[in-house]
């Protein structure tokens, strides 16, 4: 069977609550997000086969798969022991800094133990240098998400077809990045997906090969979200995804009085 990518967006964090409150450092979980993060333990169906574990390095999507997926259990013993593997590459897609993380000793210390950190470079919140791979403009988002892509086969040993099946919490504006799939963003929000959403995928070539490491959503994936309906043609994706980005590309840079779009 193909491997399984089971893409989440974090639960809720500080930074969702309000304008003003994005202007927060690399905000923590709400009380409302560690109660959606058990939510989402319960619900997920998948526990027993997950064999790897992957976060975006931001502190709200390394605790969401640690109370969602990992060790940190509140009552019962659904989640995982394996160790999160920390990705910059998911990390989200503005330089807000609500979306700016925490240096890489800061989040060690604090996550020590349970996440393994040996891929964050010392620049990853380095998103301000026109020579950063972090800066956010819309090609260096295409570029780092198809970088994601491809750790995420490699992870799985290159081999697209196995047992295998990552989860992987992330952003909700990195994640139309990284599936190329913008269908269902209502207008002026960036992104489609609700806290503590899940939505898995393949690999969309079966040999491996693909430069780019395309996903595509399962079917099963897209009919508990969707039912019977009809799924966006390439043609469709591609018209949503230019309307997104002349949309989401004034709010890549951070302004205190603009925000990022609409609080998400």
């Amino acid at each position: 069977m193909p491997v399984q990518i089971h893409l989440v967006r974090h639960a809720q964090g500080f930074h969702n609550l309000s304008l003003e409150n994005e202007a927060l450092r690399d905000p923590l979980l709400t009380e409302k997000g560690k109660q959606q993060c058990a939510d989402l333990r319960a619900a997920f169906p998948h526990h027993d086969r997950i064999t790897h574990l992957v976060a975006s390095p931001l502190r709200r999507t390394l605790y969401t798969c640690l109370l969602g997926f990992g060790s940190d259990s509140a009552s019962d013993s659904a989640g995982s022991s394996l160790k999160v593997l920390a990705l910059p590459e998911v990390q989200e897609v503005s330089d807000a800094p609500c979306d700016t993380g925490s240096a890489v000793k800061d989040i060690e210390a604090e996550f020590a133990g349970r996440v393994d950190f040996s891929r964050v470079p010392e620049d990853w919140i380095d998103k301000a240098s026109p020579n950063s791979k972090w800066e956010p403009t819309l090609e260096k988002l295409e570029a780092r998400s198809a970088e994601a892509r491809r750790a995420l086969r490699e992870l799985v040993g290159g081999n697209v077809q196995g047992d295998a099946q990552v989860v992987v919490v992330t952003h909700g504006g990195i994640l139309h990045f990284l599936t190329d799939d913008w269908y269902g963003i209502a207008p002026k929000k960036a992104t489609g997906w609700e806290n503590t959403e899940y939505r898995s995928y393949e690999f969309a070539d079966a040999t491996g090969q693909d430069p780019k490491a395309l996903l595509k959503e399962t079917q099963e994936s897209w009919q508990r979200r969707k039912g019977e309906d009809t799924r966006p043609t390439p043609e469709q994706q591609a018209e949503l995804r230019q309307t997104f980005y002349r949309e989401m590309e004034p709010y890549l840079k951070y302004s205190p009085e603009r925000g990022w779009m609409q609080p998400i």
